[in-house]
């Protein structure tokens, strides 16, 4: 028997439908490649198999749909695995698209291979579906046809991913460019399907066909392939309309809290009068400066970002060399860096500007940029100088009280070398009335007038400078020396209350630089506590001061006494501001001692000394 060619036909109905499920399938790509673009970690994986297989089931529905528009005058069944086989194709294809498209670069070689692996794997989806046909005929492929179909479908794929990928983020509406792309691919998706179909020819054959596993497709079964796919894709696009309006509440939650923090930060840097900036190393180039930035340069953010020379311009001349410097060195050791220098604004005033920066690193270790903050601190600078003046007029006063304390002692030490000078005038005066002058006598007697003139000059003259009010002056200072001078203004008042003192000092001590007054003034207060702990105390009565070199470049001093020693429970509070044990003291002498000891850069303690009174020790740093 003569084999016979079985003229096919096709069911238009069906070749429509097709094509609208293919345009409904590209439509559901390109929503669902969004997702997967917008999605990371495990969430990212799971859109990415779920939206393949909602992809691939678009496109395999297509290609059914399609074969089932084809009509045979003969009776056609489908080998079910076979099919669920192309079915595995079709989400693979999906797979390698939606991996593609999701990225957030394409080259053209990423484009190019995405193409190759999903044109092949829709090529073999569609010929795997048509092996799973049984029906009484041969079926045989021209292979221009067969080949031109695997061409179709790289070519259809790489305009695919082409689209998908740009229009990806469509987000208006349902996305007009989005749906004139779904139209574009869904026409061009079913050329390489019937371009397939076409490459097919059946001949008629007497051979009993296998019908094991296999099923006929009515038009019911057509209507439930339609109904379940428009489902499967219907509730894949609903997932992600859900999904995106979620992820854009949250973006604008987000986006609120941002602007709000924003809003806090702004505020507290204005409260606190910090600006935030960063630059970039290479070029120099400032990269942000926040309000508050702008603010305390007297600038305003319309001005734009100001480039380096013109920040070096605005800072003050004197400090400029400061400021460069401590940003050099930060660059070069790749290190924190903080420096205080001034600013000169456009009306001329003066800015106290306290910064910090710290460097940021690429992942290969090499500086980047700078990210810190700029204080404003002139007040704080204002204040700190108004505190300066006010210790120094409060030293002042102190040591016009103690030196009035101090009168009648000061009196008996000036009228002792007076008294002297009287009577050696007097003496001088006799030698030269004898009958024969006694000239070497009388030139003795004048020396030593001139010697205790002098001596009642230096005290007075020290006694001055105590009273003086001014600003301290720092100069190099023999330590030792300081202390033989105020030893010489307390004689009397030790002698007063039967006190001996005597010193242990150190030769070749080095100097120190430091503030003659102030550095007298604490000597004087600790020698006049030492004298008033010994007032009502019996037995010996000595002040011990000595001088000695101490560690770390520094040298040490020590007033010790033989007194009540220091006041059970409160010799932590002994240098708190107006404490004090004295029934008429004012609490304000050792606390203004160790605040000018601090301000010299020392430290001022006190301990008990063995085996009764208390000692009182100080340090200063050395200048070698």
């Amino acid at each position: 028997m003569a084999a016979v060619d079985l003229i096919g036909s096709y069911n238009y109905a069906l070749v429509a439908l097709s094509v609208l499920i293919a345009i409904f399938a590209s439509y559901a790509a390109l929503d669902l490649a969004g997702r997967v673009t917008a999605a990371g970690g495990w969430t990212r994986a799971v859109w990415l198999l779920g939206g393949a297989s909602a992809m691939g089931t678009g496109i395999w529905s297509m290609h059914y749909i399609g074969m089932l528009a084809f009509i045979l005058p003969i009776p056609v069944a489908y080998h079910w695995p076979t099919v669920l086989l192309s079915l595995v194709a079709a989400i693979f294809a999906s797979v390698v698209a939606l991996g593609v498209v999701s990225r957030p670069k394409m080259s053209a070689f990423r484009a190019l291979a995405g193409s190759v692996l999903m044109g092949a794997g829709i090529s073999s989806m569609h010929y795997i579906g048509m092996a799973a046909m049984r029906l009484p005929a041969v079926c045989q492929f021209n292979s221009f046809l067969v080949v031109l179909s695997v061409v179709f479908a790289v070519l259809i794929s790489l305009a695919a991913l082409w689209i998908t990928f740009h229009f990806r983020d469509e987000k208006a509406g349902i996305g007009r460019k989005k749906l004139a792309g779904a139209v574009v691919m869904g026409a061009a998706i079913p050329i390489m399907h019937y371009t397939g179909m076409a490459a097919a020819s059946f001949t008629r054959s007497g051979v009993p066909v296998d019908l094991s596993h296999a099923v006929s497709i009515s038009t019911l079964g057509t209507a439930g392939i339609t109904g379940v796919t428009f489902v499967v894709l219907g509730l894949a696009l609903l997932t992600s309309w859900v999904d995106r309006r979620f992820a854009a509440q949250t973006l604008e939650l987000q986006e609120e809290k941002l602007q709000r923090s924003e809003a806090y930060l702004a505020e507290a840097q204005r409260l606190t009068h910090t600006g935030s900036w960063a630059w970039r190393v290479a070029g120099r180039e400032a990269l942000h400066l926040s309000e508050e930035w702008y603010r305390i340069h007297g600038l305003h953010p319309e001005d734009g970002i100001l480039a380096w020379d013109e920040r070096l311009q605005r800072t003050h001349p004197e400090d400029q060399a400061k400021w460069q410097g401590a940003i050099d060195r930060a660059v070069a050791e790749k290190s924190d860096y903080e420096v205080e220098f001034r600013i000169l604004l456009p009306d001329g005033s003066v800015k106290h500007i306290h910064t910090v920066g710290h460097p940021v690193l690429n992942a290969s270790g090499d500086l980047v940029q700078f990210v810190g903050s700029s204080t404003d601190v002139t007040e704080r600078k204002h204040a700190e100088e108004a505190l300066r003046q006010a210790q120094t007029d409060l030293a002042h006063a102190s040591r016009v009280t103690t030196m009035g304390e101090l009168t009648a002692a000061l009196a008996h030490e000036v009228n002792q070398p007076i008294a002297a000078a009287v009577t050696d005038a007097n003496t001088c005066l006799r030698w030269l009335a004898c009958n024969t002058p006694n000239v070497e006598e009388a030139r003795e007697a004048a020396m030593r007038i001139v010697k205790d003139a002098k001596r009642a000059a230096e005290i007075i003259a020290r006694t001055r400078l105590l009273f003086k009010k001014g600003t301290p002056e720092r100069e190099l200072l023999d330590v030792n020396e300081v202390i033989r001078e105020i030893i010489v203004l307390l004689n009397g008042e030790a002698t007063r209350y039967s006190v001996s003192i005597w010193t242990e000092l150190a030769a070749d001590l080095p100097q120190v630089m430091g503030d003659r007054v102030q550095l007298q003034q604490v000597m004087m207060n600790l020698i006049m506590n030492a004298i008033d702990a010994m007032k009502e105390v019996g037995g010996r009565r000595e002040v011990a001061i000595k001088s000695q070199p101490a560690e770390d470049e520094r040298l040490m001093v020590s007033v010790s006494d033989t007194g009540v020693g220091l006041p059970p429970q409160c010799a932590d509070q002994i240098f708190n501001t107006f404490f004090t044990t004295k029934l008429h003291g004012t609490g304000m002498g050792l606390s203004i001692s160790r605040s000018i000891v601090e301000s010299h850069g020392g430290r001022l303690w006190a301990a008990d000394n063995a085996p009764r009174g208390a000692s009182f020790c100080f340090n200063l740093p050395t200048k070698s």
